[in-house]
């Protein structure tokens, strides 16, 4: 039987919206009491947009100063990169190209229909455990 490609990528692209989507709702229940703001990269047509970062968590910090700042100069950002459906996990490659950015704390989601999305932490030292699992989102999202 031939592969209907259309309808294929149809419903790829219906799961990575739905995959985003509830990576936000996960991470808005922990939000309503921290101010995180989510931003969403979406491609021309609205789907997917290339590259390692699908969303992007900013908030004021509004900690003690460091430096030549004042309290709620600096933000904090989190990258959070998304996998949905079948897609496999977070890969060491995955690893590689988040930590290219540097100075982040990076995160990966991932969502299969009928299930809470998951979020994985990526290790900061690269001999430490590549990926952990969050289970605590109070522990990232403080």
């Amino acid at each position: 039987m031939p592969v209907n490609w259309k309808k294929a990528q149809q419903k790829a692209a219906k799961t990575a919206c739905w995959s985003v989507t509830m990576t936000k709702v996960r991470i808005r229940r922990v939000l309503s009491r921290t101010r995180w703001q989510l931003i969403t990269f979406c491609g021309k047509s609205g789907g997917e947009s290339v590259g390692v970062v699908d969303l992007l968590a900013v908030r004021k910090d509004h900690g003690k100063p460091v430096g030549r700042i004042k309290r709620g100069d600096a933000l904090q950002l989190i990258l959070i990169q998304v996998k949905g459906g079948t897609a496999a996990g977070p890969t060491s490659g995955d690893a590689t190209r988040l930590r290219a950015v540097p100075n982040y704390i990076t995160q990966v989601a991932t969502w299969k229909k009928g299930k809470q999305a998951r979020l994985f932490c990526l290790g900061k030292e690269s001999n430490s455990k590549v990926w952990s699992e969050v289970t605590d989102l109070d522990s990232v999202f403080r």
